[in-house]
């Protein structure tokens, strides 16, 4: 007999204010689509991570995203690259899917707007993001994992340097919009972790 093993959902008091924040700054309908599609995103991994024979532990939710606690150590970089790439993917695909029917009823189009945000901001190559731990599983697939954490280093901290530097500058457009400080400011630490 098979046992099914212990899965644990973690959530931060972080994540439970910044939620509670942006729903009162933005309504409640908002939040909702933008954490359907997060919970969409992280299915997107659990599925892939156990078509590839990874056992999933649970997932950690904080104030600036999610991460599926998973024993990778037995993964291919192919099988790595699939499990970090399906959660943008499904992402991609759900905007995609729901352009077409949003013609017909304009309330879709937030949340393919949604969808789409999501899984492109997680493609940007800054690690930890999905898109920066991709860049790095190819260059060490390809060039060795020397290579490839020098490159995700290097890549990561231009990146999220310039991105940092375009909010700061999109903040001061717009009269000093707070929901853009704290992208703003998580992007500098990456950039300063990095270098």
């Amino acid at each position: 007999m098979s046992r099914c093993p212990k899965r644990s959902l973690r959530i931060s008091g972080g994540f439970l204010l910044l939620t509670a924040w942006f729903a009162m700054e933005n309504g409640l309908w908002p939040m909702i689509l933008i954490l359907f599609a997060a919970a969409l995103h992280e299915l997107g991994h659990f599925a892939a991570l156990r078509l590839c024979g990874a056992p999933v532990r649970g997932v950690q939710i904080g104030a600036l995203g999610a991460v599926m606690m998973a024993d990778r150590s037995g993964l291919s970089y192919g099988e790595e690259l699939l499990a970090l790439l399906a959660g943008p993917l499904i992402n991609l695909l759900c905007a995609a899917a729901l352009v077409p029917p949003a013609r017909e009823l304009p309330a879709l189009y937030a949340a393919a707007g949604a969808h789409l945000a999501l899984g492109a901001f997680n493609l940007l190559p800054i690690r930890p993001l999905d898109g920066g731990q991709a860049l790095e599983l190819l260059v060490s697939w390809r060039f060795g994992p020397s290579v490839g954490e020098r490159t995700a280093r290097l890549v990561g901290a231009v990146c999220a340097a310039v991105l940092s530097c375009g909010l700061v500058w999109l903040m001061a457009k717009s009269e000093g919009n707070l929901w853009l400080a704290l992208p703003a400011a998580g992007l500098l630490a990456v950039c300063l972790r990095e270098l």
